[in-house]
């Protein structure tokens, strides 16, 4: 009850018309790399529902995920903060604290925290006060039980808990072993699954304004793939001549080439079930009246746990502060505002989703968001010039190291923490970040640098501290995954 009463007072009371408020639908795909679909420039892959997508709405080239790995992207998409503001800047499940930290790496990662505080006001929240039906379907990794879509202001929660992964008996298929997402009948498929459930919510509140956020489990590990679609892809892959190929991101390696039979199985799998939602809105009559997005919460795994995808021309991937480990497909359709097949190149982040639902919706969050409302730039306007910012004092399971970054303009800042090195790039002619200009730039450096830690110490961004157990004589901890990574280890999952 205090919670409820609590949220009267963090909305004001300017809530738009119901006739003038559209539906939503949020996709949120996990693990999903910016280059995995085909209207990103992915030849293996096949996705047509969202390239149809991409064809009847906007496709945003420089949209970013708030953090490089998930749960802090998360909270940053449920709250419009950035995640040093929640206290999740990692992975939950990782070590909570540097005194649980066993890797040999020249550094401990700061801890963060391991549930998204009910303090914090949610996108279900929001659009619940806007009088939005909600539904949260999929993935949630925001912590314990408690703390679940149905405590954060959804409606409906099919199958949102505190794992990272699917990591019941059959995995992507029945049985699994999901408390919020009972088992329908053998070999049903997870994402096909919860597109029959966002459908039928749709559906029983299609007289009303409607949220549904559908949060794939998909595309990350366990590797899995219907049958079919693997045979398909393996097919594929033999009549293209296409073999693995890897090449060196230190201290890991990184696949170069898109040819994973599975992987791709999973990803038009996906597709499909995105198709699926998007058929459903169109049988009701529903689509021109419905804003979606579609998203990922950070980039394609490329380093580690089978490294089933290529982020190229972007470096690095999942895990790390390259462009692959950040830079996030967005697509937002929405029929007579956004104008079809536009190309977006302004820079956006994922606490901007927040901002630009309460600026559509008419509800005015009066709690402190770090979000820009995205509606000008989809009503064909410029937004003005602004910094992004990242702060991930971690060592992930990909390979990445603690650090921060800033973007500004066509430059790129990564501070590097173990060593205390800074990295430059210019992204207008230097997308996969191979040309180190720190040295030519030594005044740009210290500017940006002076503008992210000041922005560091406004999020009250922890930072990691030496490690007084590092030895440099033996195997560096980021060389090689943890010795559970991608297996099933209670509640320490790989995300």
């Amino acid at each position: 009850m205090f919670r409820k009463c609590l949220l009267s007072l963090v909305f004001c009371a300017s809530v738009l018309p119901a006739a003038e408020r559209p539906n939503v639908v949020f996709f949120l795909v996990d693990d999903l790399g910016q280059r995995d679909l085909g209207c990103y420039g992915s030849s293996f892959y096949e996705t047509p529902n969202i390239d149809r997508l991409a064809k009847e709405g906007a496709r945003f080239t420089d949209a970013y995920a708030a953090c490089p790995v998930c749960s802090p992207t998360r909270a940053a998409i449920q709250t419009g903060r950035w995640p040093q503001r929640t206290g999740i800047t990692d992975y939950i499940g990782a070590p909570l604290k540097p005194e649980g930290w066993k890797r040999n790496t020249r550094l401990l990662p700061a801890p963060y925290s391991d549930r998204l505080a009910h303090e914090e006001v949610t996108l279900g929240e929001l659009m619940k006060s806007a009088g939005y039906a909600t539904f949260f379907g999929g993935k949630w990794h925001l912590g314990p039980e408690g703390f679940w879509p149905e405590d954060q202001g959804y409606d409906v929660n099919m199958g949102g808990i505190d794992r990272g992964g699917p990591y019941g008996r059959g995995k992507y298929f029945v049985p699994y072993d999901n408390p919020r997402l009972p088992d329908g009948p053998p070999g049903e498929h997870l994402p096909d699954r919860l597109a029959t459930e966002a459908g039928k919510f749709i559906e029983a509140h299609k007289a009303q304004p409607f949220f549904v956020c559908f949060s794939f489990y998909s595309v990350h590990t366990p590797l899995q793939s219907r049958p079919d679609l693997q045979a398909k892809y393996e097919a594929k892959r033999q009549k293209l001549g296409l073999e693995p190929k890897f090449g060196r991101e230190e201290p890991r390696d990184v696949r170069l080439v898109q040819e994973h039979a599975v992987y791709a199985g999973m990803v038009e799998a996906m597709d499909a079930a995105v198709g699926k939602v998007l058929s459903k809105l169109e049988q009701l009559g529903l689509d021109k009246n419905t804003l979606v997005f579609f998203t990922s919460d950070n980039g394609g795994l490329s380093t580690s746990e089978g490294s089933p995808t290529s982020n190229l021309p972007l470096r690095g991937g999942k895990g790390w502060l390259y462009e692959g480990g950040i830079r996030e497909p967005l697509i937002v359709r929405w029929p007579g505002v956004v104008k079809p097949g536009t190309a977006v190149a302004t820079p956006v982040c994922s606490p901007d989703y927040f901002a630009t639902l309460a600026d559509i919706t008419g509800t005015k969050p009066t709690s402190k968001i770090d979000g820009v409302s995205l509606r000008p730039v989809l009503e064909g306007k410029e937004l003005p010039e602004r910094p992004l910012f990242w702060h991930y004092p971690h060592y992930g399971n990909q390979g990445g190291a603690p650090g921060a970054a800033m973007r500004k303009g066509d430059w790129k800042l990564i501070q590097w923490s173990e060593q205390e090195r800074p990295e430059l790039f210019n992204l207008k002619i230097d997308l996969s970040e191979t040309k180190d200009l720190s040295k030519q730039e030594p005044e740009r450096v210290k500017a940006m640098l002076a503008e992210l830690q000041a922005w560091q110490k406004d999020v009250g961004a922890l930072l990691p501290t030496p490690n007084p157990a590092y030895d440099p004589s033996k195997p560096d901890g980021r060389a090689a995954p943890p010795a559970n990574a991608g297996k099933k280890a209670g509640k320490k999952k790989v995300q």
